[in-house]
């Protein structure tokens, strides 16, 4: 009877893990339906619109690590429950946000509990499930509810935005973190280590600080007024911290990330191509939500409900990645999905994203044959003893990417918008560059404006957003089937690099809380 209690015990603790994980994967898509309606009202500028996305998953990436070595120190219970509660509180923060620098910053403590959430649930199932078995299975469930709460983002997304208000698409988190906290606080077990290496706050600002600045500075590059010198002094100083981050993690003995994993090939091409292909994917449903409302037409619900095959398929992709790789090995499986996702890029570059489900459906195919067959490649590249820390990499390079891709992509489609954007006769200077600025300005401004004026504005604003989406994906496809062409050529099997030990030779699940 006890061991019956003590197993209830567990998937209990698991169910509260789960909530975090479906919160998390939810927010990673959700907020893509509502961007044009986020436009209209708050009416950002096209970096604004890009921050208010990328604020979550680069957060989450800045902070991962950072997060695993607090959890090592103060205990993984405590912080699962502060980023549960951070989450909840910034996500009712975003609903009642009236400016987009307030939504940005919202976005932004975000991911910041997602952060502290993913860092702690790792080892927490590890600690609960002390069988090996019972372990894989919760593991699985883990994958699966983030993954599951990316597919109905923008479903319950569309339907949330037109019931009710933008607002509803962070306040739905709200009950959900407060009864994860409640039982959390209840349930979870508190664990943490005892021989925790010593926090290296330098390394922590230095890649925050770091990130920030460089992805702040590409994200200017399409706005309408010229590149600012505080703008290039940001990208340059940007650069110039991660040199030194990665400098240093070379030569103190414990590193927040641990640089000569990158010394095998496998493992470093494999990263390159999930960050590659997570950013293309992230970066195409972020214009997909704009196209599909703002030029096509589709309400939210039905733009929500368009989405959908992708992420059905990107599910797919994940499980069929490990047959086909028993047929053709990764080397060729990855470079089969990252091909597949280049030709559906071409093919919404030239047909268009309305009624295109054969290339959404090869777009999210692809993309999870490439995730799955890439994160196995490096899991496989790292030693045993490195283990815990490929793991930590792995999904900082999900987090990063989808950063990444959303700012790469929509820096180069405004920039395209920009350029194709032809001159409105009856328009003053200023709402000229307004109407440059986004597609979201330019559509609320037409609105406003009577006649041939705001009629012609409209019109060629969808225009030159819709030539914008074909330059992106067309230009995106180059740059994975490039990518696919390295793969194919470095990504075949050898015998691994040796890795050197790190001074703290404790095993390395003791050392990272990530993978």
């Amino acid at each position: 009877m006890k061991e019956e209690k003590t197993a209830d015990r567990r998937w209990a603790v698991l169910a509260v893990l789960l909530a975090g994980m479906l919160m998390g994967g939810m927010d990673l898509t959700i907020l893509n339906v509502a961007l044009p309606t986020v436009g209209r009202e708050l009416l950002p500028s096209g970096s604004e619109l890009l921050w208010i996305v990328d604020g979550y998953a680069l957060t989450v990436a800045a902070t991962l690590v950072v997060c695993s070595t607090v959890g090592d120190r103060l205990g993984r219970k405590r912080v699962l429950l502060t980023g549960l509660a951070t989450f909840g509180l910034a996500s009712a923060a975003g609903a009642l946000s009236s400016a987009p620098g307030q939504l940005i910053a919202a976005r932004a403590v975000q991911g910041l509990g997602y952060s502290m959430m993913l860092s702690s649930t790792v080892v927490i199932i590890r600690v609960v499930f002390p069988v090996a078995r019972e372990r894989s299975l919760a593991y699985g469930l883990w994958v699966a509810s983030s993954s599951t709460g990316a597919a109905l983002g923008p479903v319950l997304g569309g339907v949330l935005v037109e019931k009710f208000s933008w607002g509803a698409v962070f306040l739905v988190n709200v009950p959900i973190a407060v009864i994860a906290v409640l039982f959390g606080a209840a349930l979870v077990p508190e664990s943490r280590n005892p021989e925790a290496p010593r926090w290296d706050v330098p390394s922590a600002v230095l890649s925050i600080l770091g990130l920030a600045g460089a992805v702040y500075a590409l994200q200017h590059i399409g706005q309408p007024e010229r590149l600012s010198p505080a703008t290039v002094a940001s990208g340059v100083l940007g650069v110039a911290l991660l040199i030194i981050f990665t400098l240093r993690q070379r030569r103190i003995p414990n590193p927040l990330l641990d640089i000569r994993l990158f010394t095998d090939r496998r493992f470093s091409v494999s990263t390159v191509a999930i960050l590659c292909c997570y950013g293309a994917y992230t970066g195409l449903l972020f214009l997909l939500t704009q196209q599909l409302q703002l030029v096509d037409g589709y309400s939210p619900a039905k733009a929500g409900l368009s989405l959908v095959p992708i992420a059905v398929a990107s599910a797919v992709g994940g499980v069929l990645a490990p047959k086909l790789a028993s047929v053709v090995g990764n080397r060729w499986g990855v470079t089969a999905g990252m091909a597949v996702l280049a030709l559906a890029l071409i093919a919404l570059s030239a047909a268009g994203a309305a009624g295109n489900y054969a290339s959404l459906v090869a777009v999210g195919l692809g993309s999870g044959i490439v995730m799955t067959l890439g994160a196995d490649s490096m899991m496989s590249a790292a030693p045993p003893e490195r283990a815990a820390e490929a793991g930590a990499v792995q999904e900082v390079g999900f987090s990063l990417g989808a950063g990444l891709g959303v700012a790469a992509m929509g820096v180069i489609a405004t920039v395209a918008y920009r350029g194709d954007l032809a001159p409105v006769e009856g328009l003053t200077s200023a709402q000229s560059d307004a109407a440059a600025g986004s597609l979201n300005t330019a559509v609320e401004l037409a609105g406003k404006l009577s006649g041939p004026v705001g009629n012609a504005l409209r019109t060629g604003a969808r225009e030159a957003f819709r030539h914008g989406f074909s330059v992106t994906t067309a230009t995106v496809a180059a740059v994975v089937l490039a990518l696919a062409a390295v793969v194919a050529v470095l990504l075949r099997a050898g015998r691994p690099e040796a890795v050197a030990p790190a001074a703290d030779d404790r095993p390395a699940a003791q050392r990272s809380t990530a993978g």
